[in-house]
């Protein structure tokens, strides 16, 4: 559960408009719901329902520029020790800015304020995330995660994700 926390800012060139990455609120919920519907129609995400967003917003962080909801991420916990990074996703006008790695950013201080000394995701993205620390490993050191999630996948016999993960300790 992410507990409120001041907005996490991030200084923009002249010109620019300020990133803003903060928790998210029920208020959230439809533009969250849409983007993560969008990259899961394309296969990239799992789906999530409004009702399930709505009980689980806490574990949401939010990135916007000038107010407008540009990405989102979310921390869910598989163990004692092991938070995952789920629902990474950014508009295009997020793209480019380092709104990605603020989110993730936010999601391992996170990670590190309930000490948690391991985060995990399975991602396409595997240059992003090796570009903030993380390390590829088998999926299959992750019976946490199979048992949650990966049971109810259609990709769950043909997984093409990357397993990934950062140490915090």
């Amino acid at each position: 559960m992410l507990v409120k926390t001041d907005h996490f800012q991030k200084a923009s060139p002249a010109g620019e408009q300020q990133v803003i990455c903060r928790n998210a609120t029920v208020e959230d919920v439809e533009p969250l719901y849409l983007m993560i519907e969008e990259y899961a129609r394309q296969g990239i995400m799992l789906p999530r329902s409004r009702q399930a967003l709505t009980r689980q917003i806490d574990q949401f962080v939010i990135a916007e520029i000038g107010g407008k909801f540009v990405g989102c991420g979310s921390l869910f916990r598989l163990g004692s020790d092991l938070v995952e990074v789920r629902s990474i996703g950014l508009r295009d006008e997020g793209k480019g800015k380092g709104v990605g790695t603020m989110i993730l950013e936010k999601l391992v201080e996170e990670a590190r304020r309930q000490r948690i000394p391991k985060i995990m995701a399975l991602t396409y993205a595997v240059d992003f995330f090796l570009k903030n620390g993380f390390d590829v490993v088998q999926k299959e050191i992750f019976p946490e995660k199979v048992w949650t999630d990966c049971v109810n996948c259609k990709k769950q016999h043909a997984c093409d994700e990357i397993a990934v993960l950062k140490r915090l300790d």
